[in-house]
């Protein structure tokens, strides 16, 4: 494995209550006492990083547990949905990155997805294939398992740190924000109120009907019934009926996807675990029906939650944008589409939260794949912004913090049926639009009819920048926005070629489709 660097490292785990446990690793020795429990945890004072590989030693009376070849560098989280989860072997020139690995120092553990309805302390090895529960390696045998975007970020760290990395990865495809959230937390959101109620309602059926034996009694009977209808359907000549029985809805609902299970069943078991920060990349999920109400409350209660597990109120979270998918439409279904609410929720969620960075990735897929395949951009502007911010690393032969933001829209003023855009100091220097064309452009006037617009930069003092934004249908500009759409598509860029990140200027109510009621932005 690989343990923190240069902050306290705890090590936990269970023996005899009373008992006395000793640990050690390289020249750092620790102990503790195991409760009442038969918990213990002791804390080994900081190491420095090395490559040099050292045993953890652990002694109790006469047991000894020895785990061999433990590496001191940089630990980091890998949390979120599938596009956290995907593999390096799903993506683009993983025919040529996965037998190019050779980085046995960069290392990856696969946390089992557990479920769950009380807090757990501990998780089953091999739940899900014989890799997970067990510290991977970077070479061509085993790389091909590692989270994407967790590679490509520790590569690079590691390279430019010269550390070993260590990736925890608790990502799990399909979860929702509240998925990742305290029970505490979650009751206090108004917005979780009918999610709470139908869970709980779920549970109290799985009692009244007989639990798992009433569950088994259930699925065998309507098993019987489906299979005497299909056999009458045979005989007739026709089709089988729809509806066969699936396994998985007669199972225990504590135990499956609901508010707060995964944080309770696959984070708390590693929280002790001492890390430098954490990557989270979700929002999918949140992003169909009205899954996005609660949304602009659950995604920041990851970040304060999550703090507060690992007990480090200021562990820095790299917040990953969504992508698109889909197809567009029309101008009022991409006006209009869930992802615009999350993507939004993102970027106020890390423009109101210290110690987060927001990665754009919207351009990274080619398609309208749910699933961009293309990693690579997504884990190294994740890197560039840990070393900026939470490493400190500067320009090459300068005083200043490394470039990691595209241009962040400021503010609009409206002249002479023009915009024109200001950006953040200092992330729109060498603005630019890729290839001379301004794409993802719209503007509307008062009937809030949106047109798409023409672009143009043009250069203010020093070497920051503006932009121009027009259309000729729209004589009196009222509001501009930039790559709003499920499957956005912009040309601007700063001189670094980061992209710029999707904005509005309105603060209009959007209305997200299969749903009722509005969003506005507080």
């Amino acid at each position: 494995m690989v343990v923190q660097c240069d902050k306290p490292v705890r090590v936990w785990g269970w023996a005899v209550a009373g008992k006395k446990v000793e640990v050690e690793l390289g020249d750092r020795k620790a102990s503790a006492t195991a409760n009442a429990q038969g918990e213990w945890l002791a804390t080994l004072e900081p190491m420095k990083a090395s490559f040099t590989a050292s045993d953890l030693k652990i002694t109790s009376g006469n047991e000894e547990k020895v785990f061999e070849d433990v590496l001191v560098g940089e630990v980091w989280l890998c949390g979120g949905q599938s596009n956290m989860e995907w593999t390096l072997s799903g993506t683009l020139n993983a025919d040529v990155e996965i037998d190019s690995a050779d980085s046995p120092a960069v290392r990856c553990l696969r946390v089992p997805k557990v479920a769950s309805g009380k807090t757990e302390d501990d998780f089953p090895i091999g739940e899900g294939g014989e890799h997970v529960g067990r510290w991977m390696k970077a070479t061509p045998e085993e790389a091909g398992r590692f989270t994407a975007v967790g590679y490509y970020f520790a590569q690079r760290l590691s390279r430019r740190l010269k550390v070993p990395v260590g990736l925890i990865d608790t990502s799990w495809g399909g979860t929702m924000a509240q998925f990742w959230v305290s029970n505490e937390t979650l009751g206090g959101i108004q917005e979780m109120k009918s999610y709470l109620d139908d869970h709980q309602k779920a549970l109290q059926d799985w009692t009244k009907g007989g639990g798992e034996r009433g569950a088994k009694k259930r699925f065998e009977t309507d098993m019987a019934v489906w299979e005497k209808a299909k056999k009458e359907a045979e005989a007739r000549g026709e089709k089988a009926p729809g509806g066969r029985p699936n396994a998985r809805n007669y199972t225990d609902p504590a135990k499956k996807a609901h508010p707060g299970a995964m944080y309770r069943g696959t984070l708390m078991p590693i929280a002790p675990f001492t890390v430098r920060g954490a990557l989270f990349y979700q929002g999918e999920n949140n992003s169909f029906g009205e899954s996005w109400k609660p949304f602009p409350k659950t995604f920041p209660a990851v970040v304060s939650d999550w703090r507060r597990a690992f007990q480090d109120e200021k562990l820095p979270m790299g917040l990953i944008q969504i992508a698109g998918w889909s197809t567009r439409r029309s101008m009022s279904y991409d006006m209009n589409h869930h992802t615009n609410v999350v993507r939004e929720v993102q970027l106020h969620t890390w423009q109101n939260t210290p110690g987060t960075g927001l990665i754009v990735s919207y351009d990274a897929n080619s398609d309208g794949n749910i699933h961009p395949r293309h990693k690579r951009p997504v884990g190294e502007r994740s890197a560039r912004w840990a070393l900026a911010e939470v490493y400190g690393v500067k320009r090459p032969r300068s005083d200043q913090a490394l470039e990691w933001r595209g241009p962040v829209y400021q503010s609009v003023e409206f002249t002479e049926g023009k915009a024109i855009i200001s950006f953040e100091e200092g992330t729109a220097l060498g603005l630019r639009l890729n290839k001379d064309t301004d794409l993802g452009f719209v503007i509307a006037g008062e009937d809030k009819q949106f047109h798409v617009a023409r672009a143009r930069v043009r250069l203010v003092k020093g070497n920051d920048a503006q932009l121009e934004v027009w259309a000729g249908e729209v004589a009196n500009p009222k509001a501009v926005r930039y790559a709003q759409s499920n499957l956005p598509n912009g040309s601007l860029l700063n001189g670094n070629e980061l992209p710029a990140y999707p904005f509005r200027t309105d603060r209009w109510p959007l209305v997200p489709h299969q749903s009722k009621g509005e969003y506005v932005p507080e």
